[in-house]
């Protein structure tokens, strides 16, 4: 390719101290980077600073690509990771996206950052008035187990380490199928839901999917306790997974909290204290 040829036959003009030097600088310059990864998560920037159609990029390829990458170009020389996130269209039509920065080896937790991102992007855009296609699920891998859970093991909540300890990887945010009821049961420490499935007039409740080994995944189990346990869930797109559910009985006096549609509503509404 004439443009590949040219661009590294451009090394003629440097010598091996100018790549030690360029090299010292780059140096340098992660070593002062490095240490704003002890007061951030991710940096987030946008994918392009412009758009161009394919007959401009042709006719100057060197410059435009220059041009589109002067947000990013700097991932690779300082041994970052980075995912592109769709984030819509602009008033014109034209696609527009941010992309996720984060030290190396962030590569799982970018991702799970862009999904929800993703899914979060399905609202009108611009002229074209069409949503973003939702992220698909993950598929079912025969190496790990899925379980979804609906309570204190959600991210952020106290007994979320019991999954993160264990290696598991959070899958997908989703709902059951409109078939079940929520109780926030008394007496528990943390407090915790538990989620009943009903033959009568049900809720979809909001559940996170998870992953994990399977060995992972018995040691979990065996740490559920009464009156929890873990089932089979129905999701709203018709998908069974493995997943919380409670004895009916342990819901007799408790609050019915179904209409919150799920326990971090329920705990961000404030009827919890």
């Amino acid at each position: 390719d004439p443009t590949v040829r040219g661009i590294v036959a451009n090394a003629h003009g440097y010598s091996a101290t100018d790549v030690f030097t360029a090299a010292a600088t780059v140096a340098g310059m992660k070593a002062q980077l490095d240490a704003m990864w002890d007061h951030i998560d991710v940096l987030a920037v946008p994918t392009i600073p412009t758009t161009y159609s394919i007959a401009a990029v042709n006719a100057d390829p060197v410059e435009l690509n220059r041009r589109l990458g002067i947000y990013t170009n700097f991932v690779n020389l300082l041994d970052l990771a980075a995912i592109a996130v769709p984030a819509g269209f602009r008033a014109d039509g034209m696609p527009m996206g941010i992309t996720l920065i984060g030290p190396a080896g962030s590569d799982l937790m970018l991702a799970e950052l862009a999904q929800r991102l993703h899914a979060a992007a399905s609202v009108p855009l611009g002229a074209l008035g069409m949503p973003l296609p939702a992220p698909e699920r993950f598929v079912a891998r025969a190496e790990l187990a899925q379980v979804a859970v609906v309570g204190a093991h959600l991210t952020g909540l106290p007994l979320n380490r019991e999954l993160t300890a264990r290696g598991a990887r959070l899958v997908c945010r989703a709902c059951t199928a409109p078939r079940y009821q929520l109780f926030a049961l008394p007496g528990t420490t943390p407090p915790k839901p538990g989620m009943v499935r009903t033959a009568d007039a049900g809720h979809a409740i909001e559940v996170e999917v998870w992953e994990l080994s399977h060995a992972a995944f018995g040691s979990f189990v065996a740490g559920v306790p009464s009156p929890l346990s873990i089932g089979t869930i129905e999701l709203d797109d018709g998908e069974r997974v493995h997943g919380f559910l409670c004895e009916a009985v342990a819901t007799t006096g408790a609050e019915d909290i179904t209409r919150f549609g799920g326990w971090r509503s329920y705990l961000a509404s404030g009827a919890a204290s």
